[in-house]
């Protein structure tokens, strides 16, 4: 396993990380919502789902994908579903005032739900783990050292966690935060109608 590789291997799933998906979307928003603190919580979680799907990979779920597109479209459905419950949540509570709804949540979930809310944002989609199969097959070699494993899945976690960590602190800000509730109806309804779109794209193809 060379050093190239690792290189090859970081800045190929980096791309993929800041790509704008769920788990970006819903990062924003807490932090909007509820602090730098409290995205990062949920930013572990995030890097914690994108490890498991590399995992996966890594043991063959990409290739049983292919063997069994049923699995993978099952998945797809029920990630979908689970997308779409989070856009139908967004959208029904857009309205409501911005301390009320905060109390509510900060109440209801502990840093660990955020990090449980993290992985199951990320294990929504089943995509990544064909993406991270195709990316194995081309850049790690058959012979390759368990330690070189190791090091991939922290690239995975750094990258997913990291790049949410800096959204976090980005979209935390005051600024940030004080144009949020000024316009907050409208952007939790640009939210939810984009994780919903999210989530038909992901059953649809």
């Amino acid at each position: 396993m060379t050093f190239a590789a690792f290189v090859a291997i970081y800045f190929v799933h980096l791309a993929a990380a800041m790509s704008p998906g769920p788990a970006v979307l819903l990062g924003v928003r807490t932090s909007l919502r509820e602090g730098f603190a409290r995205g990062t919580w949920l930013a572990v979680g995030i890097g914690l789902g994108a490890c498991i799907w590399a995992a996966a990979a890594m043991f063959g779920l990409a290739l049983l994908f292919k063997i069994a597109p049923a699995l993978l479209t099952t998945l797809k459905f029920v990630g979908a579903a689970y997308l779409l419950y989070l856009a139908f949540k967004l959208w029904r509570h857009a309205a409501e005032p911005m301390n009320t709804e905060l109390d509510e949540v900060v109440s209801a979930r502990s840093n660990l739900g955020l990090v449980w809310q993290g992985i199951a944002t990320q294990l929504a989609n089943p995509k990544p783990a064909v993406f991270f199969g195709t990316i194995f097959l081309t850049f790690i070699p058959p012979q390759a050292p368990v330690w070189a494993y190791a090091v991939i899945l922290g690239i995975v976690f750094f990258n997913d966690a990291g790049w949410n960590v800096v959204m976090a602190r980005i979209f935390s800000l005051s600024r940030s935060r004080a144009i949020y509730i000024g316009l907050k109806t409208h952007i939790d309804r640009i939210f939810g109608g984009l994780l919903g779109l999210l989530g038909l794209k992901l059953a649809l193809t």
